[in-house]
């Protein structure tokens, strides 16, 4: 389950410096808000993510995953994202070319919006395959900003698994990379040996980062 705590890891990384912390929400904190799905949206919703290696292109499913679009969507929609950094790449032990991408608002104030309820793949029929993009989370509905983009297929440690024990309800996948995949693994190959605040992401974060230029949604 290596990869399934590396994205654990990722999600304490977003309360791990003073000036941005935040108490991360538990398993039995009281419901969550959550942003009202948008019933118009139709099946798909295409964002566009230019960054500074190049643009990728977001396939949405909010008729899957309608929670969890519609609140990247008020990220997308209210500009938050425009400016902030794809700051993470983890490496597949072993797998050198796989793993996963991050990026997100990093608990930052004047961007980040209130959790929302966790949709598993149990329930939205989605799969952690190759391009999937996904949220971070430290506890079952503590997901606010910061997203995973696969590279190789983490179904088997990223999906809901009814059968394990403990926190077994494994990430929200809610869309996948539509065009732009070469603009992801180029990222993953992007020298990581930033500042790491905790020490078991050395070798993890981007330096620099990759900066995300704006991200809007495809008229």
């Amino acid at each position: 389950m290596l990869q399934r705590r590396l994205l654990l890891i990722a999600c304490l990384s977003l309360c791990a410096a003073p000036a941005l912390a935040q108490d991360p929400i538990s398993s039995t904190a009281p419901p969550v808000p959550t942003p009202a799905p948008a019933p118009d949206l139709g099946k798909t919703v295409r964002v566009d993510l230019k960054t500074g290696a190049g643009t990728i292109v977001l396939e949405l499913y909010p008729d899957k995953a309608p929670i969890t679009v519609a609140n990247f969507l008020r990220y997308v929609k209210g500009h938050r994202y425009d400016g902030v950094d794809i700051y993470r790449a983890v490496h597949t032990p072993g797998v050198p070319e796989t793993g996963f991408i991050q990026g997100g608002v990093q608990n930052d104030p004047k961007r980040v919006l209130p959790a929302i309820r966790l949709e598993p793949t149990t329930v939205t029929g989605l799969h952690h395959k190759d391009g999937t993009i996904t949220m971070a989370r430290l506890s079952p509905n503590s997901a606010t900003s910061d997203f995973v983009i696969m590279i190789g297929d983490n179904s088997s440690y990223m999906d809901a698994n009814p059968a394990g024990t403990g926190d077994n309800l494994g990430y929200a996948a809610f869309g996948q990379v539509a065009g732009g995949m070469d603009v992801v693994k180029k990222i993953l190959t992007l020298p990581a040996d930033g500042h790491a605040r905790n020490p078991v992401m050395k070798g993890q974060i981007l330096d620099p980062p990759v900066v995300i230029i704006s991200a809007r949604v495809e008229n």
